[in-house]
């Protein structure tokens, strides 16, 4: 298994126990100060707390929002494609018996690479292999469906058939990039130091309680640290446990589709 497959859910755990860490330090702070300052000391910094606390609400509903919204769009593209490669497919119909049944096997195993290329998934070196038999299949069908229309001496061949491949080509282009497509690193990187700093701020609000809430400490932390092990995880969906996989199935029902026809 890919190394990438844990990385979400690494990054939960150290964010959980970096909370911790800073819960526990907000209180010690806490108490010190509480022994040292009048009671009137603190007043005023609930202010910085809200804001605080208010933006790392923000940046976690951006994100969640963001990593959502990006899944569904990957799973909207899969549709396309199963519809693009179904459509350029029945137009091979449109050419003689020679160069339809050529271009039906150059079909099949250009799907096949394709889906190769996501069964593969994490592994990401032979994902690429796949994407490479996959572009040079490309290449071979562009060139026997332009062959085949020159051949025809009929024009419905070329007015159909050659825009339908082109749809075909460029949806695997808008799939690559929607799968590369991720918010700028900084971005988790400024909430993980934005959870680091709420998990210290709590904790110094804590201070005023002379017992450790142990109950409460961990719940905070673990549950932010899920929210964001969920929003990775929806961010790769071929790496983790929520994935795109299951659309796949129209692809798969394609390819078999492909195998019963004359």
């Amino acid at each position: 298994m890919d190394r990438l497959l844990y990385t979400s859910f690494l990054s939960a755990i150290a964010l959980m126990l970096v909370m911790l860490a800073c819960l526990e330090a907000g209180r010690r702070v806490g108490r010190r100060r509480a022994t040292r300052e009048h009671d009137g000391a603190a007043k005023g910094i609930g202010a910085i707390d809200g804001a605080v606390f208010g933006l790392l609400g923000l940046l976690v509903a951006f994100t969640f929002s963001g990593a959502t919204s990006r899944f569904d769009t990957r799973r909207h593209l899969i549709v396309q494609e199963t519809n693009a490669i179904g459509t350029a497919y029945l137009r091979l119909d449109l050419l003689q018996a020679p160069d339809r049944a050529a271009l039906r096997d150059a079909f099949k195993q250009y799907l096949d690479a394709r889906l190769a290329a996501y069964r593969a998934m994490p592994d990401i070196r032979a994902a690429r292999a796949a994407l490479d038999r996959a572009t040079d299949q490309q290449n071979a069908i562009w060139q026997r469906g332009v062959a085949a229309c020159q051949r025809d001496p009929s024009p419905a061949p070329c007015t159909l058939l050659l825009p339908a491949l082109n749809e075909m080509f460029d949806i695997t282009t808008t799939r690559t990039m929607a799968l590369v497509s991720h918010p700028p690193m900084v971005v988790y990187a400024m909430l993980f130091a934005l959870a680091a700093t709420s998990s210290l701020l709590a904790g110094y609000a804590m201070a005023e309680s002379r017992t450790r809430r142990l109950t409460h400490m961990i719940s905070f932390a673990a549950t932010l640290s899920i929210t964001v092990y969920v929003i990775l995880d929806i961010e790769f969906p071929r790496l983790g446990l929520i994935r795109v996989d299951d659309f796949d199935a129209a692809l798969i029902q394609l390819r078999a589709t492909m195998d019963k026809s004359l």
